[in-house]
């Protein structure tokens, strides 16, 4: 049984990793807003019909602070976070940008001051030793010009919003299960991505939908959310959430292989010096949590 939850891990891993893979490759084919929009209407067509009888029981019963946690779940992770992935892929690598996968943790953990937790002297120098990681690969290697690349800006953008996902999700106290919570944040996600496909449709009022670009979008919302979200609950209810989320780090190496086999982008050195101070600052940073696990 173990065996199998550690296949369906690596084959979810694989998924949500190739989906910067896919992105990247048919950038020319689609616009980021609409295969943002096409996954979200994709994934609430195939979930509607079995979430909305337990949305209906239960829509009574959320009050405004759920409504509120609601929309801002659908505004960090609904799709705005993947349409800044999408587009970012245009202006950088696939290997730039899955590398800042590896950075979630630190934002959320400057996000959880928020919430009342205080970070320890060492996890603000793991977080300063993660951003001299993320500088050097968003100066790729040129530290000393102060010139960001701009697609690395915005993977780094949808990183954080990400991380704003995870945290409000620590703080929601909606009766909603999972499939619910899934179409309620895919819902809120396409009302936040209209103005952006408007304006792609404004640019472009009759945009060409070739077969590279309509797979693409079917891969994102059918492999890379639905089933990798399937795979996840599976790999965390039988390995338990700090053995899983501890295997997320394996995702950039993941995606680093799939780049060089798929699209022949391979890593230069700044990148394997950045990753390595990027996981050195987590590393610094989970320090101190998981310190106090073991002591309790």
């Amino acid at each position: 049984m173990r065996f199998t939850a550690w296949l369906v891990l690596i084959a979810t891993l694989l998924l949500w990793s190739g989906n910067w893979i896919v992105a990247r490759a048919v950038r020319e084919d689609i616009a980021p807003g609409i295969a943002t929009a096409g996954r979200l209407l994709i994934v609430l067509a195939l979930l509607l019909p079995f979430a909305l009888p337990g949305l209906r029981s239960k829509w009574a019963r959320l009050g405004r602070r759920d409504w509120k946690t609601l929309v801002a779940l659908g505004f960090t992770g609904g799709g705005l976070h993947l349409a800044l992935q999408w587009l970012g892929l245009h202006y950088t690598t696939a290997t730039s940008g899955i590398l800042y996968l590896s950075t979630t943790p630190v934002f959320i953990l400057l996000m959880a001051l928020a919430l009342g937790e205080r970070i320890a002297l060492r996890q603000w120098l793991g977080v300063a030793v993660s951003f001299c990681g993320v500088y050097l690969i968003a100066t790729q290697g040129r530290p000393a010009q102060l010139s960001f690349n701009v697609g690395d800006m915005m993977a780094l953008a949808s990183m954080i919003m990400w991380a704003g996902y995870t945290v409000l999700l620590r703080v929601r106290r909606d009766p909603l299960d999972t499939v619910e919570l899934l179409v309620m944040v895919c819902a809120f996600g396409l009302i936040f991505m209209t103005p952006w496909v408007a304006f792609e449709m404004t640019l472009n009022p009759d945009p060409d939908l070739n077969l590279a670009g309509s797979m693409a979008v079917l891969y994102s919302a059918v492999g890379s959310l639905l089933l990798a979200y399937a795979g996840w609950s599976y790999v965390v209810k039988r390995l338990g959430a700090a053995r899983a989320g501890v295997t997320m780090h394996l995702m950039p190496v993941f995606g680093v292989v799939l780049s060089a086999i798929f699209l022949a982008e391979y890593p230069r050195w700044f990148h394997f010096a950045g990753i390595a101070l990027v996981l050195s600052g987590v590393g610094l940073s989970s320090l101190r949590a998981s310190s106090a696990s073991s002591s309790r």
